[in-house]
């Protein structure tokens, strides 16, 4: 099968980074399972430049490193390599966040896995002319059987994939999220997915 994987909260635990983050940069105290919303700015109640300054902390390389990883990710996707199932890690970080992630991913011993960039939520100004780099359109091309992803803003990408299930990492900003179709079916942690894929496979 072909597998499509989201990167952040659901390889590794970003929003639990930035909780930390907010509270160094700005003493702003928000526990993890109160961020309510995907757009972190909402959920710490920031301003633009605390915004901005909150993004570009949390994407300098040395902090993408120093992401934990989700009990159980690279495990379960190595294992579904072994089994010779095709996974692609589809990110919408910043196209200048492939090195740090590449390199994230290698340390955590998905070192096979291929990782591309894409725009899902419009935040890129420049077009991006890269190996890495993939726009909207060219991923809707894409086939995919299986699917993880925490965020109810890429439900929509994802749904575009016909017959694709989709596991939906739960998560505090999308537990009252409306899934877009029966495809979607919520998970807690990696055995849950893990579970759900050997029903489909």
């Amino acid at each position: 099968m072909k597998v499509y994987i989201d990167f952040d909260d659901v390889l590794c635990e970003t929003a639990k980074y930035f909780t930390v983050l907010a509270k160094d940069l700005f003493g702003i105290v928000v526990p993890y399972e109160q961020v309510h919303f995907f757009n972190l700015q909402k959920s710490f109640n920031l301003n633009d430049e605390q915004y901005d300054k909150l993004m570009a902390a949390g994407h300098l390389p040395e902090n993408l490193l120093a992401y934990e990883e989700t009990p159980g990710a690279s495990a379960t996707i190595n294992k579904w390599i072994d089994e010779g199932h095709e996974v692609f890690i589809i990110t919408g970080r910043p196209f200048d966040s492939f090195e740090p992630s590449r390199k994230w991913l290698d340390l955590h011993q998905l070192e096979k896995v291929p990782l591309y960039c894409v725009d899902k939520y419009g935040r890129e100004i420049l077009k991006q002319e890269c190996s890495y780099s993939m726009t909207l359109a060219e991923l809707y091309k894409m086939d995919f059987d299986f699917a993880v992803e925490d965020s109810p803003s890429a439900f929509e990408h994802v749904a575009k994939f016909n017959h694709c299930k989709v596991a939906v990492f739960n998560r505090p900003w999308n537990k009252n999220a409306d899934l877009p179709n029966n495809r979607f079916e919520r998970c807690r942690d990696w055995k849950e997915i893990e579970i759900l894929f050997e029903k489909i496979k």
